[in-house]
């Protein structure tokens, strides 16, 4: 699938996407790009997400270390700090209750979204 995802939505969860990625493995900038695409994000750049990863560190989210590279400089690998793993935990419950949402509006296609109280089955 070769279509253009918006940019405004990828912004939007990538912060939660790398933090995801780095809960899993630490990994180093070029290498999260690279898992990114590999996870379906093809035309994800590095230009998209270092500052990410800079945010995240200023922020307190994800610790760094410098770690020597045979094939060059030292590479900065990120691994999430407890902060950021609590960080995660809400933000991957806030993605739910989106998709939840987004969902119940989408399968109306008479354009009418169906109240939150409404019983699981009428949903």
């Amino acid at each position: 699938m070769t279509e253009t995802r918006d940019p405004q939505l990828l912004r939007g969860v990538l912060p939660m996407l790398v933090l995801r990625l780095l809960a899993g493995q630490e990994s180093y900038g070029w290498e999260l790009v690279t898992r990114l695409r590999d996870a379906g994000l093809a035309d994800i750049s590095a230009g998209t997400v270092y500052p990410v990863l800079s945010r995240l560190e200023r922020e307190g989210q994800v610790a760094s270390r410098l770690v020597a590279s045979t094939s060059g400089p030292a590479r900065k690998y990120y691994t999430p700090t407890d902060a950021g793993r609590a960080a995660l935990a809400r933000a991957e419950s806030a993605w739910a209750d989106l998709v939840h949402v987004v969902a119940g509006v989408l399968d109306h296609h008479d354009g009418t979204a169906v109240p939150s109280h409404a019983p699981e089955g009428d949903r």
